[in-house]
């Protein structure tokens, strides 16, 4: 087996499963008005945009933290906001 091609195969396939989590993220956002409730782009906190929303603020949490992961959105003293 040729470890090389083993290990392109693997980094393909992890960017890819990646950017399909990802894309079920950016739908959810959408649907549930999420961006739309960001768009002062100010920064927030996961209660809050849960409350603008009237999504659960735990759910809140990981998705924005999973845009943050992905290099989306900025970190900070337990808010987020858009890289715009």
């Amino acid at each position: 087996m040729d470890e090389a091609k083993l290990h392109e195969f693997m980094g393909k396939l992890v960017t890819d499963m990646g950017g399909a989590a990802m894309t079920a993220c950016i739908i959810l956002g959408e649907e549930l008005g999420l961006y739309r409730a960001m768009a002062d782009n100010l920064p927030i906190t996961p209660e809050e945009l849960a409350h603008r929303t009237g999504c659960n603020a735990r759910l809140i949490r990981e998705w924005l933290s999973a845009h943050a992961a992905a290099g989306y959105m900025e970190h900070a003293e337990g808010q987020f906001i858009a890289i715009v």
